[in-house]
């Protein structure tokens, strides 16, 4: 059964259009794309429902092997896990990402790779996410029955995990500044003005120098 399994995928790969896939047919056994961790990995869905306030982020094993529908960070840290997953980060998501019909549909290149970090974070309010975020974990183990769509439904989240994670919320938004954040649109409208800044020395590099004319060329094409 495995090696007719294995053929299959083989000449299935063998016959498609794409050059690329037909390469694959050398190495049926092998995934089309793989993500083999050695050390514990952050992970996230792809899609997440809409309803949620957010999207379930988790630490997995080695042991575990992800699908095409996870988006898994190698080596996070207890801060970046922290930033993720706080409202901080939700509310950029929310705004850039796309959708599946109406879902989250988490883009790595669109979310992940332009969300502006905190910059020059003081090591106390480094500590002090760091520490929400493993109270966030902790509240999570407090359920063991419970599924992460169970924790991160808003009609079945408990108690301490939504205090939790308002704790780490407030930790996270004094990491961009020390006044609060009253709504989504004030992160939002931060984290834009932040991005700029950031990607401004990377778009004047990128700009090519405008040759000035000559004056006898301005001249002959006057004429």
């Amino acid at each position: 059964l495995c090696v007719d399994r294995v053929d299959r995928c083989r000449r299935f790969r063998a016959a498609s259009r794409s050059e690329p896939t037909r390469k694959l047919a050398e190495t049926p056994t092998r995934f089309h794309t793989e993500f083999l961790p050695s050390r514990e990995f952050l992970a996230l869905p792809q899609v997440s429902s809409e309803r949620r306030d957010y999207i379930p982020i988790a630490y997995l094993a080695p042991s575990f092997l992800p699908g095409d529908k996870l988006r898994c960070i190698a080596e996070a840290s207890a801060f970046q896990f922290g930033v993720m997953t706080s409202r901080m980060h939700m509310d950029w998501m929310r705004l850039v990402t796309g959708r599946l019909k109406s879902d989250y549909q988490y883009s790595a290149k669109l979310v992940y790779n332009n969300f502006p970090w905190p910059q020059e974070v003081d090591p106390k309010a480094k500590s002090a996410v760091e520490a929400a975020a493993q109270t966030v974990l902790d509240a999570r183990a407090a359920h063991p029955n419970a599924t992460l769509a169970d924790l991160y439904d808003p009609l079945t989240m408990p108690p301490n995990l939504r205090a939790a994670h308002n704790d780490l919320d407030k930790a996270v938004d004094r990491c961009y500044r020390k006044q609060p954040f009253t709504s989504e649109r004030e992160r939002v409208e931060h984290l834009f003005e932040l991005y700029q800044r950031l990607a401004a020395p990377l778009t004047a590099e990128a700009k090519p120098e405008r040759k000035k004319r000559s004056r006898k060329s301005a001249e002959a094409d006057e004429a």
